[in-house]
């Protein structure tokens, strides 16, 4: 089983976001952190979801049992009631429900923010890198 921590960073609503996954399989633990565009921090949310399946798929790793934990509860249900009346949401939850074609188990579960430290750590993380990129090109 893998079990897979999300969170996103955003300054500002909306503005220089980033993502940070932690993956933990076993005894062997991957850290993600990467700069996102400019969102707001609910499409942030999504958008590390995405970034986490599109990882998994191309790591060839959807056949065993995934646990996804995010403290983000729009995001969860959104997933979860698989529909979204919120224009800013609807092609994040299109371009999610193709990729979760590819896993046989996967579960989006909600937890507490403080039970979410390392992989907000790690947005933190990426949205230095994205306020980093911003300052480059002004």
């Amino acid at each position: 089983m893998i079990k897979a921590y999300i969170d996103a960073s955003t300054k500002g609503n909306p503005g220089p976001s980033g993502g940070g996954i932690l993956l933990v399989d076993g005894q062997a633990q991957q850290q993600l952190h990467f700069p996102l565009p400019i969102l707001t921090n609910h499409q942030a949310e999504f958008a590390v979801l995405e970034q986490l399946l599109t990882h998994l798929i191309e790591a060839e790793q959807t056949a065993e049992t995934i646990m996804v934990y995010s403290d983000s509860k729009v995001l969860v249900s959104t997933i979860d009631k698989n529909h979204t009346n919120n224009s800013d949401f609807q092609a994040y939850l299109i371009r999610i429900q193709s990729l979760l074609a590819h896993f046989p188990l996967l579960i989006l579960q909600w937890i507490p923010e403080k039970q979410n430290k390392g992989a907000d750590h790690l947005a933190r993380q990426g949205l230095q890198k994205a306020l980093l990129l911003q300052n480059r090109r002004q």
